[in-house]
């Protein structure tokens, strides 16, 4: 098999690299960039650090902040205005996922036009786009290195997954400094999505060396460090290990692929509005338990890199202790069930048919290890709601 390869042209990598923002754009020659954030960086005063950053070194920001968590469509309208009027050259994602996931739809936007409807999977979406450079504030979602981005059609509320080239940042700025700030909660949650990237690309059927790698690596350093960041968000060097293990998850899923847990997680935060992160992770250990039989060595490589089994271990007895630690791994940090988060019993089993009809129609569970039926979906969901 031919591995089909992206990464971003420029990265840079390591603490106080947000500093250097300006120098990467001017490097690129750009002048106009349009720096794409939301409410909460503003009222921190991180955007307008950032802002000053790109001034000092010569290009011409304007700010928008606009963006909301899990993008719109309809979020999208008043972004793309502020790109035209500053006659942009250029877009910043500067936040967590949904900062990057709407700078990347505003780029593409920006010169092909139409509704992110079109845009969706199974299209391959090549280009022309504008180009993005992210920098990331939290670790997990990976956007800052691949090729995806996920937006929310208002008028239906199917969450959009949006593939191809033209959505892979031209640079991005990884500072583990941004996400000294996160609180316990988004820490957890962005911590298992960047666990989640990791294992589902190295179980996904479209698995290989290059993805491998670099999901191993970040399997083992988020075993070591997710529970120290949780804990203490201060602990600099958790913060920056888990930083550039979120890195490494999203270039190991964007160059593979993600899986069943991603395909179920979209259609939950569509419909109750729950943090990416935050679904996956109430998905993540029954998923995982309904998958493993069918590539015992594979999960039990993950269960081996994350520190819940030994080589000691059988294949079969690793792949169920990995299981046995996602699962005290969502106690520990406090995973609620849908239930416990307040979600109606009624209004989820209303909505499951369509859930598991919406995560089909992704593409992502094709390529677990199991590819299940809508019945098998549907019983996933209603498994893990209570």
């Amino acid at each position: 098999m031919v591995a089909n390869l992206s990464l971003p042209r420029i990265m840079r990598v390591g603490r106080g690299a947000a500093d250097e923002l300006g120098d990467v754009i001017t490097g690129l020659g750009l002048s106009r960039p349009l720096l794409v954030t939301d409410a909460f960086l503003v009222g921190t005063g991180a955007a307008e650090r950032l802002t000053a950053t790109l001034r000092k070194a010569g290009p011409h920001p304007r700010l928008f902040s606009g963006t909301v968590p899990d993008p719109t469509t309809d979020s999208l309208a008043s972004g793309l205005e502020a790109l035209h009027d500053h006659q942009a050259d250029s877009v910043i994602g500067f936040g967590g996922g949904s900062p990057m996931d709407t700078a990347k739809a505003l780029a593409l936007l920006a010169l092909q036009g139409g509704h992110m409807r079109q845009y969706k999977a199974p299209r391959m979406n090549l280009g022309p786009a504008l180009p993005v450079i992210a920098v990331p504030t939290t670790a997990g979602s990976g956007s800052e290195a691949t090729q995806i981005t996920v937006i929310t059609d208002s008028a239906t509320d199917e969450k959009m997954l949006c593939m191809g080239p033209a959505f892979l940042p031209l640079a991005a700025v990884v500072d583990a400094e941004l996400t000294i700030s996160m609180p316990p909660r988004l820490t957890a949650d962005t911590g298992i999505d960047a666990l989640t990237h990791a294992v589902e690309a190295y179980v996904s059927r479209k698995a290989n060396p290059l993805s491998d790698t670099l999901a191993l690596t970040a399997i083992q350093a988020i075993g070591r460090h997710l529970h120290r960041a949780y804990t203490d968000g201060g602990d600099t060097e958790a913060r920056e290990a888990m930083m550039l293990a979120a890195t490494q998850a999203g270039i190991a899923f964007s160059n593979s692929s993600v899986a069943l847990v991603h395909g179920m997680s979209r259609p939950i935060g569509a419909h109750f509005h729950i943090a990416h992160g935050l679904s996956n992770a109430m998905l993540f250990p029954a998923v995982t338990a309904f998958s493993a039989h069918a590539a015992p060595s594979r999960y039990a490589d993950c269960a081996r890199a994350l520190g819940a089994a030994t080589t000691a271990d059988s294949d079969t007895v690793a792949a169920a202790k990995l299981v046995d630690a996602l699962s005290g791994l969502c106690h520990d940090l406090a995973v609620p069930t849908p239930h416990d988060y307040g979600i109606d019993h009624d209004a989820w089993s209303r909505l499951t048919p369509l859930m598991a009809e919406q995560a089909l129609a992704s593409g992502s569970p094709a390529n677990n290890p199991v590819v299940p039926t809508t019945d098998e979906i549907q019983d996933l969901y209603n498994r893990i709601y209570a």
